[in-house]
């Protein structure tokens, strides 16, 4: 029943990762660049033993031909791969666990937004100033 529970939270990730910068997105397929991004926001890629380009090989390696996305079943796939380069010391069966449990829950960053402040008065003021259709 737990490990269920485990599979709801990596599918509801795989979700947010999925539609992350794209309006038009289902969720139900991701593209290589929210693939990546789920890596490296998941700490998958630790710079050692996972790397960018093997997060970009596994992708490729898992996705239909002609296709630029992966469904769930692939990702899953992606981590069954992943899972033993990045957990070494581990069984495989382990190593899986491990990388669903950094996986589970987490949802996308957003680093380097720029967050817009409020004016306050003074600045509303001057901005109503300098701007013509407030004059009569």
């Amino acid at each position: 029943m737990a490990e269920s529970t485990n599979m709801d939270e990596l599918l509801q990730s795989f979700k947010k990762f999925a539609i992350h910068g794209d309006t038009k997105a289902t969720g139900k397929e991701m593209n290589g660049k929210n693939w990546a991004k789920l890596c490296k926001d998941c700490k998958v890629i630790d710079g050692k033993t996972v790397t960018g380009t093997d997060v970009d090989i596994v992708f490729t390696k898992v996705k239909a031909k002609t296709s630029r996305v992966i469904t769930y079943e692939e990702f899953q796939k992606a981590l069954e791969q992943l899972a033993p380069k990045r957990f070494k010391g581990q069984s495989k069966e382990e190593a899986l666990q491990s990388i669903y449990k950094l996986i589970e829950g987490k949802e996308p960053t957003n680093v380097g937004v720029t967050v817009r402040q409020p004016f306050n008065s003074c600045e509303k003021f001057h901005i109503a100033l300098l701007n013509s259709c407030f004059y009569t």
